[in-house]
């Protein structure tokens, strides 16, 4: 539904509808999908710029070359922000041009990949004519943030504004990283929660294997995931491991008061996005709403708001993974191929459960919180994180092997797991192979990434 209807909904009348939002997401293991988004950096060939929005190098040129291969743009005061296909999901804006593949949903790894690879031969096609390129890294390696654009989208205001106020690395989060993600299906309450421990338990490891994120500013950081990093100070309130999850008594209304408390930034009304940032969802229900008094809130209200946490992972009608450094094709292909072992084969999700049902909410902290400095050499009890992840990568490749999904010549979705088994078998992450690039054949510049990890 376009998000101008929003206000043409009944409002809410009480929160039990919120918990049964959620609810609907529940469906049987045949209708589970795979559904993959990743970002990437468009910048121009000739000085590695970022690329404004309008100009004959612009993103607006960019959004425009997809036409030519079926995508309809979604306009946004006459700008095109977006781009969608009937059955092929979405591309869209990141704060700073950051361009946006949200994949359809899909049955198979396969599938998923497929996606990836046509979205990447359109990318190169349209950025032959325009003289341009597209990075997958986790963070911009090169230009300050302030160097960075602004795209024409009002949300993209509002958090511009508030960001600065609630944390420190909030604009850097906005407008400098990039990532990889997949959004995964669950059949019930109960199997959401068990779901939602393991990968929240599990999601450092994912960072760690993913991590591709070393520079900033043209210089070294002194992380391996500096994405990640900054992800642990953008806004206390709506970001973390969130503890309350392994609680007893958890589940789909307890994730709804915790989506309540988090503070709103905005609400979309008849085209324009309303500034209520830090005011309540809560107030929202009561009509009390400073931004909007009197009004009450819609479902699309609900959706939008939900939106606006970003939790290492995020419960909406489907459980998003959110941990790692976007990168190239194979690790895009990669980390669907990661979660769906582990969590779509009921065996391996009882043994990852078996491997993270005694950490406590100290320990996955501290994995949190290291990982992104240390990312595979990060100790962990008597082990490192690379111990855990080779653990972690038999127990996603025995699901798959179970899972059993061909493609026409034969190979099931197990040799998408390669490029992991070769990080952590090897202990070396892509953000260490980046580091030992730029220390001895880039010679302390980072302007050969542009180059050599280009899509």
């Amino acid at each position: 539904m376009p998000e101008d209807q929003a206000n043409s909904r009944p409002p809410i009348e009480d929160t039990s509808e919120l918990v049964a939002y959620l609810e609907t997401g529940s469906k049987p293991a045949k209708d589970w999908r795979i559904g993959t988004e990743h970002e990437k950096f468009p910048y121009r060939l000739d000085d590695l710029r970022p690329l404004p929005y309008e100009g004959e190098m612009g993103i607006r040129a960019v959004l425009n070359g997809f036409t030519k291969f079926g995508w309809e743009p979604v306009l946004e005061n006459g700008n095109p922000i977006a781009m969608t296909k009937k059955g092929g999901g979405s591309i869209s804006l990141e704060p700073a041009g950051q361009l946006e593949l949200s994949g359809a949903p899909l049955n198979t790894i396969h599938e998923t990949c497929g996606e990836v690879t046509g979205h990447l031969q359109q990318c190169r096609a349209i950025a032959s004519k325009l003289g341009i390129g597209f990075l997958g890294l986790g963070f911009h390696p090169k230009w300050p943030n302030d160097e960075m654009p602004w795209m024409p989208k009002g949300r993209y205001k509002i958090m511009r504004d508030y960001m600065p106020k609630v944390g420190g690395h909030g604009l850097e989060m906005m407008k400098s990283s990039c990532t990889v993600q997949v959004n995964l299906d669950f059949d019930s309450e109960a199997d959401m929660i068990k779901k939602f421990r393991v990968s929240l338990a599990l999601q450092p490891i994912a960072t760690a294997l993913f991590a591709n994120s070393p520079f900033k500013e043209g210089k070294p950081t002194g992380y391996l995931a500096y994405r990640s990093f900054v992800w642990t100070d953008v806004d206390a309130d709506r970001q973390g491991m969130l503890p309350f999850v392994f609680e007893d008594g958890f589940g789909f209304e307890r994730y709804v008061d915790y989506v309540l408390d988090v503070p709103m930034y905005f609400v979309y009304r008849d085209g324009e996005y309303i500034d209520a940032s830090g005011q309540s969802f809560r107030d929202f229900l009561d009509g009390k709403l400073p931004a909007l008094p009197g009004e009450k809130p819609t479902l699309k209200d609900w959706e939008d708001h939900m939106s606006t946490a970003f939790p290492e992972v995020r419960l909406k009608t489907f459980l998003e993974m959110r941990g790692t450094d976007g990168g190239p094709w194979a690790r895009l292909c990669a980390l669907p191929a990661l979660w769906v072992g582990l969590l779509y084969d009921s065996q391996a999700l009882d043994d990852s459960w078996e491997l993270v049902k005694d950490w406590t909410a100290e320990e996955r902290q501290k994995l949190r919180e290291e990982v992104p400095k240390m990312a595979l050499g990060t100790t962990f009890r008597n082990q490192t994180v690379k111990d855990i992840a080779l653990d972690v990568l038999c127990i996603a490749h025995a699901g798959l092997q179970r899972r059993a999904k061909c493609d026409s010549v034969g190979l099931d979705e197990t040799h998408f797991l390669r490029p992991l088994f070769q990080i952590a078998e090897s202990g070396i992450t892509p953000a260490e192979e980046l580091l030992r690039a730029y220390e001895r054949r880039w010679q302390g510049s980072v302007d050969p990434v542009f180059q050599e990890y280009a899509y």
